[in-house]
């Protein structure tokens, strides 16, 4: 992608009102610009990056044996006032009647949603064990949004739901999901602390946290004795009966006898998650991004893209790296050295393909590696092989 052809409205200045800096960050790198309190649009770099950490959260569900699947965002009012969850949330649900009358919700969270499903598609016990999981936007009324995509009105979630007859397949898909999000979260590059939780409105008898200690987390958490704000990124429940007793979702076990589904729910912030890897990467020059979520790998700058000498050179490279399977952002700005050296840092992709005078003069190329600032001179099939051994970690 050339810089010139897609959309990146950086900021030199920081903008008043961003808290944290990780939505300082996402604001001055053009990755989201914010409509309201807690309502935000995702630009190209941005959705990159959500659409990298979906894939993360994919693959490592898909190795659970979990299957996705979409469930509505509207949602009957009926369907909570069964489960006796309506009373519980309150406000924090954004509730309307429609034309028909209907009592409607925009779905704060999808557990009365699922159980509704199993309850008419799953009659015996030969159709269990089975998890189910989406990644989709959730709506709450959120009285105080704050740090940006941190707690918003409008988020993305990957939420799954796990379906047994007994205890002892509740505890083999809890702890496979647990193992599951420390493998998503290290793909992150996050440093996670895990921690026993409340269940409150979800309800269970078990629970745990996984938290991202952060600068400017809304949580705090104790370890060692020491207090640390932090993020909670993942949840995840034991829920046993309480939404299939509620709810009627029942099957026949291998006795012939009616029994209530055991539930377990597991849920990550994805939209959350881009907050949180920036908050633990980054520096006084912007975002460091890691490589698995970044949106681009590798960023080429041409410091002079009206010579065609060296414009040439830097399409050379930018083609070699294509037909690697590494799609480079190639910064083709009239501007300054300067502008796009800082440009690049406060982007923060990993890998920075330097192109100039010199690269023409000397016949190198300077690759720049984001986190360390390490600078490798080498001529250009050289740079090409270390960025594809980088690239691929």
């Amino acid at each position: 992608m050339f810089w010139t052809k897609t959309f990146i409205p950086t900021l030199k200045e920081t903008p008043q009102d961003a808290e944290s800096i990780s939505h300082q960050l996402l604001l001055r790198a053009g990755a989201v610009r914010m409509l309201m309190a807690g309502v935000y649009s995702y630009l190209p770099l941005g959705l990159k990056v959500l659409g990298n950490i979906e894939n993360i959260v994919r693959q490592e569900m898909n190795s659970c044996g979990a299957v996705e699947l979409l469930l509505p965002a509207l949602q009957p009012l009926e369907l909570w006032q069964r489960s006796g969850r309506d009373a519980l949330i309150g406000e924090v649900m954004i509730k309307f009647t429609d034309r028909r009358g209907r009592k409607i919700c925009l779905g704060p969270t999808h557990e009365e949603v699922i159980t509704e499903l199993i309850k008419t598609q799953v009659s015996s016990y030969k159709q269990l064990p089975l998890i189910l999981y989406q990644i989709q936007t959730k709506f709450r009324d959120e009285l105080r949004p704050r740090f940006g995509l941190v707690r918003a009105c409008e988020f993305i979630m990957k939420d799954a739901y796990s379906f047994d007859q007994d205890e002892a397949g509740l505890d083999k898909n809890y702890q496979a999901m647990h193992a599951a999000y420390l493998r998503i979260f290290k793909r992150c590059g996050l440093d996670i602390i895990t921690t026993e939780a409340d269940s409150g409105v979800m309800g269970g008898k078990v629970s745990h946290e996984f938290m991202v200690p952060a600068k400017d987390g809304e949580d705090v958490v104790e370890v060692n004795a020491e207090k640390v704000n932090a993020i909670e990124v993942g949840h995840i429940f034991k829920l046993g009966t309480k939404y299939s007793a509620s709810l009627d979702a029942n099957f026949l076990d291998a006795q012939g006898q009616l029994k209530p589904v055991i539930m377990g729910c597991y849920g990550i912030g994805v939209s959350r998650l881009i907050s949180s890897v920036i908050e633990q990467n980054n520096d006084k020059d912007g975002i460091i991004w890691p490589l698995e979520v970044a949106p681009y790998k590798v960023m080429i700058l041409v410091l002079d893209a009206g010579d065609k000498k060296i414009m040439d050179l830097a399409l050379a490279v930018y083609q070699e790296l294509e037909k690697n399977g590494i799609e480079p952002l190639l910064d083709d700005r009239d501007e300054r050295g300067g502008v796009k050296f800082k440009d690049a840092d406060l982007l923060g992709i990993p890998l920075q393909v330097i192109v100039g005078k010199n690269s023409l003069k000397d016949g190198t190329l300077e690759l720049k590696i984001r986190r360390s600032q390490e600078k490798i001179i080498q001529p250009k099939e050289g740079i090409l092989r270390e960025i594809i051994k980088l690239s691929n970690g």
